[in-house]
């Protein structure tokens, strides 16, 4: 990763380390939801490949907002991978972990996020190359469990609980050791007007500062 990546990555993660998950957007309402994202303080935006068109998606985003970091999710592939770093996307998150794609992902200097659900897998994607570690699915990964592999992990490692999160869940996992979260159907669901986005946004930006301050 280059320095100035790195140097967004770390930005956005000291601002806001939430990720929104834009799973079912449409190229033509990319502009609207981001910047009701980025006017809240998000900076990290991931289109899931099984969304429509996502690659045009990810490139109107990039292009629109330098200072954020966007990219994609739901990438199983060494190619998806590639796709995504051409059309301007320099954050890849998967559902699950897989040596080849997080390789490749740190050989383009991109951000990297696996979904791990143990510490197999999780110390298994660090020694790939992993940036930061999704935990997928996190209704199954209650926060005692995240305090447990908190205790084992280097504690630099930054763990992202992904799956069902509510803000009225996030201070529980944050108290157990959560570095942020990727946000998805409570923030954006297709069809959802910029106005309402932008309401759940700043609500999942509150409930954040909140865990900040207890």
């Amino acid at each position: 990763m280059d320095a100035s990546l790195a140097q967004r990555w770390q930005s956005a993660v000291e601002q806001l380390p939430l990720v929104a998950i834009l799973r079912g957007i449409a190229p033509d309402a990319a502009e609207a939801v981001g910047d009701a994202l980025v006017q809240a303080g998000w900076l990290l935006l991931e289109v899931p490949l099984n969304s429509p068109q996502p690659l045009r998606s990810i490139e109107t985003l990039a292009r629109r907002f330098p200072q954020a970091l966007v990219g994609a999710g739901t990438v199983r592939t060494v190619e998806e991978v590639r796709q995504v770093h051409a059309a301007g996307g320099r954050l890849v998150v998967s559902p699950h972990f897989d040596a080849r794609v997080v390789e490749c992902s740190r050989e383009l200097g991109m951000v990297s996020l696996p979904g791990v659900m143990t510490p197999s897998e999780a110390f298994a994607a660090l020694a790939a190359g992993a940036t930061a570690l999704k935990l997928f699915p996190a209704e199954m990964i209650p926060p005692a469990a995240v305090k447990a592999m908190r205790a084992v992990l280097p504690a630099d490692v930054l763990l992202m609980p992904v799956g069902g999160i509510a803000p009225s869940t996030m201070a529980a996992y944050r108290a157990a050791g959560a570095s942020g979260f990727g946000i998805g159907s409570a923030l954006y669901k297709p069809g959802m007007g910029a106005q309402d986005v932008a309401a759940s946004a700043q609500a999942f930006a509150d409930a954040w500062t909140g865990t900040m301050r207890a």
